[in-house]
């Protein structure tokens, strides 16, 4: 069965968006438990607040198992921008196009509440994710040394203007 894009929340996905970033992220930089603790609190702390006028999640489901995710956080979207969140994909579904397709379907959603400004947060090192944000209209806005996530690395914001 082909894995299928829904919008919403299902069934283990919490836990499951933790753990994919959890293990992708430490086989990648080295990211220990700080990290997937902070993703945990965070993800149930927006989760906990979810407004669906104003948030959004969509998630790679296979047989109603997550294998993808991103998240829309829209709570500071007037003063701040729309925060871009928890975009990842599961390792054996990398380079299918999947993430194209939640990014696609996060910018669509941010574009119909007219949100004027998308931003996240990366590191440096991640070129596929790099080149992904900037096919889709992302630039670099900040760069600087930081533990934000636990690790040194070089912490990368990207952001995307509705023009």
């Amino acid at each position: 069965m082909s894995p299928l894009i829904s919008q919403g929340y299902l069934p283990g996905a919490i836990g499951r968006i933790v753990t994919l970033h959890g293990t992708y992220y430490h086989r990648q930089a080295g990211f220990g438990a700080f990290f997937e603790a902070k993703v945990a609190r965070e993800l149930a702390e927006f989760m906990g607040r979810f407004d669906e006028h104003r948030d959004g999640l969509w998630l790679l489901a296979k047989e109603r198992i997550a294998e993808g995710a991103i998240v829309i956080d829209g709570l500071n979207a007037a003063a701040q921008g729309a925060h871009l969140r928890w975009f990842i994909v599961a390792d054996p579904l990398q380079g299918q196009g999947f993430g194209n397709t939640l990014l696609a379907a996060a910018m669509g959603f941010c574009r119909a509440r007219r949100y004027d400004r998308v931003y996240l947060w990366t590191f440096a090192g991640l070129d596929a994710a790099r080149h992904l944000y900037e096919k889709w209209g992302f630039q670099l806005s900040e760069q600087r040394q930081g533990r934000q996530w636990g690790t040194e690395v070089q912490e990368q914001r990207f952001e995307w203007r509705l023009s």
